[in-house]
């Protein structure tokens, strides 16, 4: 599982409570912005069609369907380096200069 708020690889022995706090950065693991049907382009953000709305995605809450992500961390496969966002904005900022 990897933290929506850092960035950073959270390795899961046991299921999310509800109380979990990343141990980084103690931001809420429970949540829709952690879980794997969290989607921004879906109706209510969620691909899951039967989980009720919720208003604060990255907020722990009781939903049933939630399911830890399966993205990629924002570390190196080394695990030493982390991506700093000046580093995104400037490739991203390349894309569309001349």
């Amino acid at each position: 599982m990897v933290c929506h708020n850092c960035g950073r690889d959270i390795k899961l022995i046991v299921k999310v409570a509800r109380t979990d706090e990343c141990p980084h950065c103690n931001a809420d693991m429970r949540c829709c912005k952690n879980c794997r049907f969290f989607d921004p382009g879906k109706n209510n953000q969620c691909s899951e069609p039967q989980a009720d709305y919720v208003r604060d995605k990255s907020r722990a809450n009781f939903c049933d369907y939630f399911e830890p992500n399966n993205r990629i961390p924002l570390t190196s496969r080394g695990g030493s380096q982390s991506v700093k966002p000046d580093d995104v904005r400037t490739a991203f900022d390349k894309l569309f200069k001349k």
